[in-house]
């Protein structure tokens, strides 16, 4: 799988861009704030219909401007699909797929993305927020339609919550929140399910990425943390243990207002021997774990072979500005690790931070122009 072609329309600092791209390596080389991150950001989000930078779309539009258009043309499986999505502010984004007309949530997974980012240090030294965060977006690229329940649990428990906090400061007929208990428990069962099954199949490879990364190191271990008894895996059984617990903790959740129990509660714990990462881990440390969780998910996805199993599933490797912050040990193990993928596009501020491994193609930008290196 690789893209092919990316063209942009008032899209962050590019007010028109029409760029052909090239299968292996390609780095995106200029200073800071020349646009090259907003290049692999849009990759990214034809990808996921989000930002890896930003909460919202509302940054993504050039300023002044009214909307914004992201469009790829991606060879996958020997087939050409051209994928396009319109933002617009304040209300909800459209999309095309070929000619006609389409769901946004149809474009989720056609093209699949792993993205290493400075801020992928979060994961290990962050909240868990991030965490979770994570493994939704895995549990999505593994199964595209999980993004629905995904939308639909949110929206319960905003809903759900906003019943909470209305009920600690007014007599309410709670009848109408035993409606959105057992609406938050079925879905909420449902998401911790994906999540375990999907942590199960992430396990081996960050294991083995962990030791290709650092080597000799102390064994490498990801474990699911929740108030739940998961050692059931299935969705049903996930969702009747949440509904329970709601009931024995209803009247503390209205003194507080807030939802305590479900998927939104649980983190992943990362661990390097028998001591956890976040607070132990040395820096370096730090960044082999996260540098094992990302390439873990592109061996998972690329094995996976995604929902159509006659189609090309190895994601498309976005690193933003990543080898700055390696050492030289850590960008070579990464470098020897990914130099054969279908494409990998990178952004340095100089070439010189990339390892020879990755010799490709390179383009500067510079103002948000995209001008090919010869």
């Amino acid at each position: 799988m690789h893209v092919a072609h990316l063209q942009l329309a008032d899209f962050r600092s590019y007010p028109e861009l029409d760029l052909a791209l090239d299968a292996g390596v390609t780095t995106f080389v200029g200073r800071n704030g020349q646009g090259k991150t907003n290049l692999v950001e849009a990759v990214r989000y034809l990808s996921t219909l989000s930002s890896h930078r930003v909460a919202s779309d509302a940054p993504l539009i050039k300023a002044g401007k009214e909307r914004a258009v992201v469009g790829a043309k991606v060879v996958k499986g020997g087939r050409s699909l051209t994928l396009e999505v319109t933002i617009q502010p304040g209300k909800a984004k459209t999309a095309r797929l070929g000619r006609a007309a389409a769901r946004p949530r149809d474009l989720v997974g056609i093209l699949r993305t792993v993205v290493f980012a400075p801020e992928d240090l979060a994961l290990v030294k962050g909240d868990p927020s991030t965490r979770r965060a994570f493994m939704d977006e895995l549990c999505v690229a593994l199964a595209p339609v999980h993004s629905g329940v995904i939308a639909d649990y949110e929206r319960v428990l905003r809903q759900r919550t906003s019943l909470l906090k209305t009920a600690r400061n007014a007599r309410v007929d709670l009848t109408t929140l035993d409606i959105w208990d057992e609406k938050l428990a079925e879905l909420g069962g449902k998401i911790v399910a994906a999540r375990l099954a999907s942590l199960a199949a992430l396990r081996p490879y960050a294991e083995t990425a962990y030791q290709d990364v650092a080597p000799g190191s102390a064994p490498f271990s990801l474990t699911y943390s929740s108030a739940l008894d998961t050692s059931s895996a299935e969705a049903s059984a996930l969702g009747a243990q949440i509904l329970a617990t709601i009931g024995d903790r209803r009247q503390q959740e209205i003194e507080r207002g807030v939802c305590l129990v479900g998927p939104h509660r649980d983190d992943v714990e990362i661990a390097i021997g028998d001591l956890p990462a976040k607070g132990y881990a040395s820096h370096g440390e730090s960044w082999s774990c996260a540098l094992a969780l990302r390439l873990a998910s592109y061996d998972l996805l690329t094995a996976d072979g995604g929902p159509d199993s006659e189609a090309d599933g190895e994601p498309v490797l976005i690193l933003d500005d990543v080898f700055a912050e390696l050492d030289s040990g850590r960008r070579a193990a990464l470098a020897a690790r990914i130099a054969t993928a279908s494409q990998v596009l990178i952004t340095a501020a100089v070439a010189e931070d990339v390892p020879p491994a990755l010799e490709g193609s390179v383009f500067e930008v510079s103002s948000g122009t995209v001008t090919r290196r010869d």
